[in-house]
Parts: structure tokens; sequence; C-alpha cells
């Protein structure tokens, strides 16, 4: 066989389809970390180091004398303990406040393993772990937005995890020993993987059927064109209430036809802790239940809301960063309609500010005569907000917090208001680059882009003419 025989045999070999195997993927995976740290460059990745540790040592210090209690973390391990013991899984009152369970069973089905540890322990374990989803939660809304470029990744996340504790919803979720950072990233997970993954679908499948609201992303999926996904989602689910029924067939029966209806079991409506929509009109009418108002406001936001994720993600064409807006708008939605979304429920704003952060960047390095302050101005107000604890100022006031006026309701209903703001300017930014491309702005393609790495490319290239 000649020279050129021999190059056009191994030009004409197949691939290898074969899957690598697991402890192989395993060791890739573990080993990432480790190699992104390397590739970055050495004295920003040292100085940003120092400064994450200084607002940990920091953060740790403020804990020590807020004295943490953890209470939702408490709820967790004697929901694990009804399991255990075929308790009362919806009978059960612990801590001084008297809080019930509010998930599904699925859900306390997860939480056995923490009966297994003594609080003290689950204390620093769980406050270790979810600092560890706060790194994995930024890597990937690092990766869903595709920005910084790969080696300042590493110091991107560092940084992040440092400061990103003094947000609001991230310090109350450390607080109270919260899940939100896992069912974040289960969910984040999910949607920055390739469409063509037979797979997704499960981790969004599985996060609803921990916490129910988290069932607004198949939607999502669904009107995005993933129908596939969608439906693995939605098949997913079943099975965690399937196995729940199977569990816990008592409570399984009495979570869906009694205690899902019970919001009372939550808590109340119209306090400041709750930073849904429904929150913020019941503060507005100056009553403890919205009502009619509040279930009109609520499918509104939800009819807008989808409607401007699925345009964006639809818009990938003309839009850069088209499937980050589309996932940021369909969380900011589900966190605003949800009946109740306690402050802690707007981690979300982690990958938000990501987006924003590089909407800024991308902005600013158009040329100086085009360039515009907008998405900095953008960034810098969500990240005050998100930083600025505001809602709780007006906590002291108690049941006097219905009879404020509108304009000092402001502080008391931030973080809808800023849910609102994103969604409105993500439409406004849709309907700009379509009409900047010459597109009508009510046409959506018939397809979303595949997200193919060659026109990625092409779209991070021209920054000048975002």
């Amino acid at each position: 066989m000649t020279a050129v025989q021999d190059e056009r045999g191994a030009v004409d070999t197949p691939p290898d389809l074969t899957p690598a195997p697991l402890s192989d993927r395993l060791r890739t995976a573990l080993g990432a970390p480790v190699r992104a740290l390397r590739e970055a460059p050495r004295r920003p990745l040292l100085i940003v180091s120092a400064l994450a540790l200084f607002s940990l040592l920091g953060y740790a210090v403020v804990r020590h004398f807020a004295h943490t209690s953890m209470v939702d973390m408490i709820v967790y391990r004697a929901e694990g303990a009804a399991v255990v013991n075929g308790g009362d899984l919806y009978g059960l009152r612990v801590t001084q406040w008297n809080l019930p369970a509010t998930y599904p069973p699925f859900a306390a089905m997860l939480f056995v393993p923490t009966t297994w540890f003594p609080v003290p322990f689950l204390r620093v374990a769980i406050t270790l772990c979810n600092l560890g989803l706060l790194a994995l939660l930024t890597h990937l809304s690092f990766k869903l937005v595709g920005w910084p470029r790969r080696d300042l990744r590493a110091i991107g996340v560092i940084l992040v995890t440092g400061a990103g504790v003094w947000l609001e919803p991230v310090y109350t979720t450390l607080r109270y020993g919260q899940i939100n950072l896992a069912l974040a990233c289960l969910i984040l997970w999910d949607l920055t993987r390739p469409d063509g993954k037979r797979g997704k679908g499960i981790a969004i499948g599985i996060a609803a059927g921990i916490k129910l609201t988290p069932g607004l992303f198949a939607v999502y999926l669904l009107l995005t064109g993933r129908v596939r996904a969608a439906f693995v989602a939605g098949a997913t689910f079943l099975g965690t209430f399937l196995l729940g029924a199977l569990v816990l067939p008592d409570a399984t029966w009495g979570f869906w036809t009694k205690y899902l209806y019970d919001s009372s079991r939550v808590g109340k409506t119209e306090i400041v802790d709750n930073q849904a929509l429904s929150g913020a009109v019941a503060r507005l009418l100056h009553t403890s239940e919205p009502g009619f108002a509040g279930t009109l406001a609520a499918v509104a936001v939800a009819a807008a809301g989808l409607g401007v994720a699925a345009w964006a993600a639809r818009s990938s064409r003309w839009l850069a960063r088209s499937e980050a807006w589309g996932v940021c708008c369909a969380a900011v939605t589900a966190v605003l309609i949800s009946p109740i979304s306690w402050t802690h429920h707007w981690v979300w704003c982690v990958p938000v500010l990501v987006l924003l952060a590089c909407e800024a960047a991308v902005e600013r390095a158009r040329p100086a005569a085009v360039r515009k302050l907008r998405w900095r101005l953008a960034f810098g107000a969500t990240l005050i907000a998100f930083l600025s604890f505001a809602m709780w100022l007006a906590k002291p006031q108690g049941a006097r917090v219905l009879e404020l006026s509108p304009l000092h309701q402001i502080p008391t209903s931030v973080y809808p208001l800023v849910g609102i703001c994103f969604l409105l300017a993500a439409a406004l930014r849709v309907r700009a680059r379509r009409l900047a491309a010459g597109a009508a702005p009510a046409a959506l393609p018939g397809q979303r882009d595949s997200g193919s790495s060659e026109s990625a490319r092409e779209r991070q290239q021209a920054p000048a003419a975002r």
C-alpha cells in the first residue's frame, strides 16, 4: 500500500464513538478546577484569592456574632427523621417558630442523610457545601454567558465566591441552611448541557420534584423548541412523585390533596420576607391577601416573562448571549410568580449579575464614539439592590408595613421591582437588536439556533456591533 493510500485509509476510518469510561470522565471533571487554576494569570489569581479569603474571614466573624441559627436545615433534618422513623411528615413542628414541612415527600426522602450527623457538624458541613455550590453556580453562569475568557474564569469564580456571600439572597441562604443554591445548580447545569444530550431535562425534573417552582423551566424548554428535554423533565418529575407515593403513600396523598394548597403553612404573604409579586401586591393594596389582584398580576407576569424568555432564546441570529437572556428571564419569572418567594429564593441574582457584567464589558469594548453607560448602570443598580438588605430595614415595623405609602414601599419590594425591570430590559434588548438587523420585532424564527461553537465565536467576536 502506498503512502497516499495509507493517508486515505486513515482519513476514511470512522471515528471511535464509544464513550469514555466513567472513571476517566470523573477524573477529567475533578481535574478541571486544577487545570483552570494552572492556566490562570498568576498575579491576578493571587490578588483575587487574597481578597476572597479576607471577605470570607469577615463573613465568618459576622456570622459568629449574628448567632446564625440555620433553622431551615433543622427542618430538613426533622423531615428526614420523620421518613426514617415513620412519623407524621406534615404534622411535625420544629424550632421555636414551630416550622412545618412544606416540600413534597420526595424532598424529605433526600434529607434522610442529614439524620446521620449531629446538628453542630451539619452547620459547618452544609455551610461549606453551600460555598462550594456558590462556586459551581458562578462557573455555570460563566459557561451560560460565555464570558470571561477561559483563562480568567477561575479568577472570576474565586472572586464571586468570596464576595458573593454578601449578596443578600446568598447570605440568607447560608444563614438558614437553605437548598436554593443546590436547586439553581441542578437547573443551570441542565440548561448549559448540549441540546442533543438525551438526558437533558433530568436535573430540572429532579429540582421540580424537590420544590415545584423549577417546573417552569420545563415550560421554557418547551417554548424554545426543546420538546424532548421538556418531556424528559416532566417524566423525571413524575418519577419523583411515584417514588414518593411508593415510599410515603400517606404523606404523598396528604401533600397533593391538602397541604400543597394551604399557604398558611409556608408563611404570611404580606411580610417583607416575601419578595414574590404576591407580597408586593399585598403590601401595595394594604391587605394580608392579594386575592384576585395578586392572581391576575401573577398570570400577566408569567405570560409576559415566559414570552420574553422564549423570544430572547429564539433570537440567536440577532442577539448575542440569547440563551443566557432567555434562562435568566425564565428564572426571574419563576421567583416573581411563585405564591411566596423568600429573599433567599433570589439566588438567581448570581447569573443575572454575571450576564449584566458581561453586557457592560462588551459595551466598554465598543468604540468610544458609540459607547454608552447603559449596561454599567444596569449592573451597578442591580448589584446595589442585591447588596442592600433593603427589605430588612422595614422588617421591625411588622404589621405596620401594610400602612406604608407606595413610595415608602419601594424598599420592601425591591426584588420584584428589580425583576420586572430586568424583564423589561430584556424585551427592549431583543427588540433593539432585531430592529438594528432589520427584522420584525414580533417575528420569531421557527427554531432556536443550534448553538454551534462556530456561530458562538462569530457572535462573541463582534462586540462593537452590540
